[in-house]
């Protein structure tokens, strides 16, 4: 029987945590893992978390007893001129997703995922990017949750789910 958890809506103050967050989806590897200030020094991961909430942000937080946060997908909107990994056109959002190691494969990802995209289809939205390392056994639940490769990369791909 999976562990309970509940899913609470993302606020400014979640900005350390969802850099952690950053750092576990970075680190996604067995025994490859980068320590948390070269991650969060680099322009390609840090463009996910600094200054968040900016206008646009979106997210939720997972947590289990005692409040403990064991996840978090939310989403920003890049601009052209400064893409993320997963950036797929003007207005549309990347979602960024990251859970604890010991939290992975119990349901906390999909239930992460299926608030935010509704949480986006509530919005108007009409579309979801991703970015997935080659490789990342989190693409078999993006596949099962919609998101289809759109553009693949040098090491990574990129994915869009339709929300209407």
């Amino acid at each position: 029987m999976p562990a309970a958890f509940r899913i609470r809506p993302a606020v400014q103050a979640d900005g350390g945590f969802l850099a952690d967050m950053v750092v576990e989806a970075a680190n996604w590897r067995q025994g490859g893992a980068r320590p948390r200030h070269q991650i969060l020094a680099s322009d390609e991961y840090s463009r996910y978390v600094s200054g968040w909430m900016r206008p646009g942000d979106e997210g939720f937080v997972a947590l289990a007893d005692h409040d403990e946060a064991i996840g978090a997908a939310w989403y920003r909107v890049f601009p052209r001129s400064d893409p993320g990994f997963g950036y797929v056109g003007t207005g549309v959002p990347e979602l960024i997703i990251g859970i604890k190691p010991l939290w992975r494969a119990q349901g906390v990802g999909r239930v992460l995922m299926r608030s935010l995209a509704d949480h986006a289809r509530s919005r108007g939205l009409s579309r979801l990017s991703l970015s997935v390392e080659r490789g990342n056994y989190a693409v078999t639940l993006y596949r099962s949750e919609g998101f289809a490769v759109t553009q693949s990369g040098m090491g990574r791909d990129t994915m869009v789910k339709r929300l209407r």
